[in-house]
């Protein structure tokens, strides 16, 4: 009876225990897969690189700078030819029911990830889709990385072939993502290279528990993350396509995060008091790319006539509701060599159609025009959007067939350049401006398939390396501004906006932030 009175007082007097809760996010489509390095979609980087894996370093949003992750120091030689890391001390890769590692992250693994990428012959070369590695094609990255060397078991070289200002900003993408060299090992010798894609493993705060497409995706905390740990017990993404049934979802308390709202769904918002409104201008442009290699938009002044028919001004209000800026240039406004002076192409369908006239086609031509189902933070209302392009097109005699296609295939497909015109957006990763510039308008980026306008012009071409070989921000300036001026006269997209990065929380989640770059950190959130 004494002990029964003393463990009933026990518990009135501890103090109480505050239990981690799960974190369900509503997001907006099913990623393409989790092996990061294969696929260039922000909502496959949100689902693998931002949560299953980590990089050898990051981007501090707050402070604007590369700081370390895997790598806890490095240095770079005089010339700029030779990049040093320094890996973090007993980092454990996850253990899951299909993988128990035996050692701790070391240097083979960071020469597999990148030898991967790089060397032909390596055996894991060929595991990825029809793109091969599109991030890595694009930057040029086997060009410029001339070797990845072991120096001892916690420190890897590069040598670079030439100096590249942006190579250190470069490896906080998710396609850097570090992977496990003895799990791939296990894989290759079993003949289970898919799994992958479909079973990853990596060094980072959550661990994929079970996938269903279209449906849902659950993440467990990583019980052995080397970084502190999360503050909650469960991560969710409740896969919902449709943006209003996100934010309804999140107000009912189905979700505690919903991304990538629609203006309307962030307006009705405001007057719920269960709910929240987290944003911060984004570091993204959204975009109507014209494949420059398909008749008739292989024609300067067709492109140029399609830009001059463009409403955008009814298109921001109507599909953004104005909480996007007019995009002219390919990275926004607040980026470094950003060029005020490249001026947006007038709104004058009876100029357009005159150019028209001029290119040869007095009576227009058939075209169509490519776009998702469902939205996103860079195309909030995609049909919407997609059939005043059209309506823009047809005023000025040009007779476009909107096709919409599951992301998935459209991002395939378009890869392939098999589309004429294509809603895209894109969203840099580190504030500097080579981000776009490399991977939308260099001629490796036709290669990999993300360079979407499909142009590959050697003066362009040119400035763009020019701007990464020194890190003279100056020099680089100069390079990038006369880059611009080529992108916009050769009319390569319809600019659309520059959008504000928007999400809706419940009032009890504390700790989220809202990326510029529409990256995903859990880290920190809890809830209540």
């Amino acid at each position: 009876m004494r002990f029964k009175l003393l463990a009933a007082a026990l518990l009135f007097t501890a103090p109480a225990l505050v239990l981690a809760k799960p974190l369900t996010v509503c997001t907006e489509s099913s990623p393409d897969g989790f092996d990061v390095v294969q696929f260039n979609s922000l909502v496959t980087t949100n689902a693998s690189a931002d949560v299953i894996f980590n990089s050898l370093v990051s981007y501090d949003e707050a402070a604007k700078k590369v700081v370390p992750a895997l790598a806890d120091k490095w240095e770079v030689s005089a010339d700029g030819l030779s990049y040093t890391f320094h890996l973090r001390p007993n980092v454990q890769f996850q253990s899951t029911d299909y993988f128990k590692p035996t050692r701790p992250l070391n240097a083979d693994d960071v020469v597999f990830t990148f030898e991967r990428m790089l060397d032909e012959n390596n055996p894991w070369h060929k595991v990825t889709g029809a793109s091969g590695f599109p991030h890595a094609q694009s930057m040029g990255l086997p060009k410029l990385i001339k070797s990845v060397s072991k120096v001892d078991a916690d420190t890897v070289k590069f040598e670079l072939n030439a100096p590249d200002a942006t190579f250190v900003s470069i490896l906080t993408m998710g396609f850097a993502s570090i992977y496990s060299a003895e799990y791939a090992d296990q894989l290759l010798k079993a003949g289970k290279q898919t799994d992958l894609n479909a079973k990853p493993i990596g060094t980072g705060p959550f661990e994929l528990k079970s996938y269903t497409k279209d449906a849902v995706i659950r993440y467990d905390v990583n019980p052995n993350y080397w970084g502190p740990k999360p503050k909650i017990d469960r991560l969710i993404y409740a896969i919902t396509p449709d943006a209003t049934v996100r934010a309804q979802k999140v107000k009912t308390g189905e979700c505690q995060i919903a991304l990538s709202p629609k203006p309307q769904d962030l307006a009705d918002a405001k007057s719920d008091k269960a709910v929240s409104i987290v944003q911060t201008p984004a570091f993204m442009t959204a975009f109507v790319a014209l494949n420059t290699q398909k008749k008739p938009l292989d024609n300067q002044k067709v492109r140029a006539a399609l830009n001059m028919a463009f409403d955008r001004t009814t298109y921001l209000k109507t599909v953004f509701d104005n909480t996007a800026t007019p995009a002219v240039n390919p990275y926004p406004p607040n980026t470094w060599s950003y060029d005020k002076a490249v001026k947006p192409w007038p709104y004058d369908p009876v100029k357009a159609k005159k150019l028209l006239a001029d290119a040869g086609f007095p009576n227009g031509f058939e075209t169509t025009i490519w776009v998702r189902p469902n939205g996103s933070v860079l195309n909030p209302n995609p049909k919407v959007g997609a059939e005043l392009l059209q309506a823009d097109f047809a005023k000025i005699g040009v007779k476009a067939e909107v096709k919409v296609i599951e992301w998935g295939e459209l991002i395939k497909q378009a890869k392939q350049g098999q589309h004429d015109s294509l809603f895209m957006g894109w969203a840099g990763d580190n504030g500097d401006p080579d981000n776009y510039l490399s991977p939308l308008f260099s001629c490796n980026a036709v290669k990999s398939g993300i360079n979407f306008a499909r142009f590959c012009d050697q003066d362009l071409d040119k400035l763009i390396a020019d701007g990464k070989a020194t890190p003279d921000q100056a020099k680089r300036t100069k390079a990038y501004q006369q880059a611009q001026q080529i992108i916009h006269d050769q009319a390569l997209w319809i600019p659309l906006g520059y959008p504000t990065a928007s999400v809706i929380t419940r009032t009890n989640v504390s700790g989220y932030h809202v990326s510029p770059f529409g990256r995903q950190n859990f880290g920190a959130v809890s809830v209540q």
